[in-house]
């Protein structure tokens, strides 16, 4: 028996440690694209902002491959998979066979598509390479641009402020965080930001970059022409699987699994950021790409590739964060579909700047966007995921005195 992992991130990594845990014995290659020893991807955004030191970044001591008996492909990455022959392809070349294989292959960045977007100093943050060459190009610098006022926009931003540069956020919908937040609770992190000295661009995208080899001035949709000597491209990811045989393994946006993670193939399964499973609050497939859904994904696929019958009980989107002197928390769905089905309520308390807003469907909480106040948002988020009837005068719930425990009694 042998097992391959493709992905040493959280999800291979407690994949890893789950199989070891049922067969001590059997072998497991571990394949990544990254050289080096598995870290905290949420965490370098921290690194940006000056907060952690890279030292802080591992997950794992440096001897976790050989305490596990693992063989690392490390600074490889998967070219092709052949389902038939059980074997998986790396740099175009090496073939290594697998009896249970694991698709943890994370999400790659998306890339700007316009003219100039490959002169130097314009960068993703997806892993540690990229925050640290924006670490080594920040004392060159004076004016960022971040694209995107998605999480990983906002968290770049902070960081090049908290770094002393001159930051200006460009994001093309009518608010930040559109695909977490509704507009009340966009509103007030775009006037956070503001005061904190963040300019903030709505409804408007780059068309092309200029510069003498490293990027020096963006022209816009709206015919402004911005000066820059950093930029930021936070536009998002895409569930990474290039490599894998679509006409074999059915993939939407991301690898669709079943209820114990396994793919339409047999013996081959998906975690992480690149697996497609069910939302619990939307009731439909959805890619949750968070980190604590990839690392409970990992666990029970390392389980069931070892002969385990686990069932997963499905996804749940949620993000915790501080945006300067904002807390935000979400939970399952934040905005109300056109169909009627969901419920919302919401309310303001401007003393303290705090928000709630808690969807439902009939007698069931499905999400809840917070701004301040968050420190229910665990209890809330138990209660979606364990479908709990609300039974109580739901405008209870938007009290601040009101706690969710009770619910949960």
């Amino acid at each position: 028996m042998q097992y391959v992992i493709i992905g040493n991130g959280i999800a291979g990594v407690c994949a890893a440690e789950a199989i070891r845990e049922v067969d001590a014995s059997n072998d497991i290659v571990m394949i990544s694209d990254e050289a080096v020893t598995p870290y905290s991807r949420p965490m370098i955004s921290m690194v940006l902002d000056g907060s952690v030191s890279p030292d802080r970044l591992p997950i794992r001591p440096s001897n976790f491959y050989s305490r596990l008996k693992i063989t690392p492909e490390l600074g490889d990455r998967v070219s092709a998979i052949d389902v038939h022959q059980k074997q998986v392809q790396i740099n175009h070349a090496q073939w290594i066979s697998y009896d249970k294989l694991l698709i943890a292959s994370g999400a790659d960045a998306r890339r700007m598509k316009v003219p100039g977007a490959d002169l130097a100093n314009i960068f993703n943050m997806r892993g540690r390479s990229d925050v640290e060459a924006k670490l080594r190009a920040i004392p060159h610098a004076k004016k960022a641009l971040v694209l995107g006022g998605g999480l990983v926009g906002f968290k770049a931003a902070y960081g090049f402020l908290k770094q002393g540069l001159d930051v200006t956020m460009l994001i093309t919908s009518g608010y930040p965080l559109s695909m977490q937040v509704d507009e009340a609770a966009g509103k007030i992190v775009s006037d956070e930001l503001l005061n904190a000295g963040v300019k903030v661009e709505v409804g408007v995208s780059v068309e092309f970059f200029e510069g003498n080899g490293t990027v020096q001035c963006a022209q816009l949709s709206n015919g402004a022409r911005h000066d820059c000597d950093m930029v930021m491209v936070g536009k998002g990811v895409l569930p990474a699987h290039s490599f894998v045989p679509q006409d074999q393994i059915d993939i939407d946006l991301g690898i669709m699994v079943d209820d114990y993670l396994q793919t339409t193939v047999a013996d081959i399964y998906a975690a992480g950021d690149v697996a497609e499973s069910v939302d619990i609050a939307r009731k439909t497939r959805r890619v949750n790409a968070i980190w604590p859904e990839a690392a409970v994904q990992g666990r029970i696929a390392g389980l069931n590739m070892a002969g385990c019958q686990i069932p997963y009980a499905g996804s749940l989107s949620r993000n915790t964060l501080r945006i300067l002197n904002v807390d935000l928390a979400t939970c399952g769905m934040i905005d109300v579909p056109h169909n009627g089905a969901i419920e919302m309520l919401s309310g303001t308390d401007s003393k303290q700047g705090a928000y709630r807003k808690l969807l439902f469907r009939d007698a069931f909480l499905v999400g809840a966007v917070l701004i301040n106040r968050i420190e229910q948002a665990g209890l809330i988020m138990s209660l979606i995921q364990q479908e709990v009837p609300i039974k109580t005068d739901r405008r209870r719930l938007l009290s601040p005195a009101f706690h969710f425990g009770r619910l949960l009694a």
